[in-house]
């Protein structure tokens, strides 16, 4: 399991941190599935001539709908994603499930790329040389994912699609950083 952001010291003091929160996913799909459901039933009962049931019967069952699947969902593996992301002056802070955190000092990466990658959102960090490539803790589970890209660059990738506040504020937070 990755270090949690609070117990390594930000290299700068204008840190903004972005960090996964299986609690707030579970909220937002609560209220997605809530609104949704409260919203199709009446319209399946007309098409479907069926009896008007009371209104709080139809409250119930949305609720109950609602936490069941946001509850599985909150606690499948990749809902309970450690990720965190730290942008400061001093560099990018990366940490993914079950790596250490590292530290890449903004002139040390090459490029950087939040896209859509199927239904999960990514982000794609490359360094210049993985020798830049700063631990922050003494561990033993090793650097956040790598692969390599289609020119034989490594890339560290790490999913935002459970990022908050979100794949925009960390893709606007980097543009700043960058330009």
């Amino acid at each position: 399991m990755s270090i949690p952001p609070e117990e390594v010291a930000a290299p700068a003091a204008d840190a903004v941190l972005f960090r996964a929160s299986p609690w707030r996913t579970f909220a937002v799909l609560f209220g997605a599935l809530l609104v949704a459901y409260l919203i199709v039933s009446p319209i399946v009962a007309v098409l479907l001539d069926a009896p008007g049931d009371p209104w709080w019967s139809t409250l119930i069952q949305g609720v109950s709908i609602a936490t069941i699947a946001s509850g599985v969902y909150a606690l499948t593996a990749r809902s309970a994603q450690r990720t965190w992301i730290r942008a400061s002056s001093g560099g990018l802070e990366l940490a993914t499930e079950g790596s250490d955190p590292v530290l890449l000092a903004w002139q040390d990466i090459d490029h950087v790329m939040v896209h859509r990658r199927g239904l999960r959102t990514v982000l794609d960090v490359t360094p210049v040389d993985l020798d830049r490539v700063h631990p922050i803790a003494e561990g033993d589970e090793g650097w956040p994912a790598l692969h390599d890209e289609p020119d034989g660059s490594p890339t560290f990738t790490a999913d935002l699609s459970q990022v908050w506040p979100g794949p925009r504020a960390v893709r606007r937070e980097l543009a700043r950083r960058l330009s």
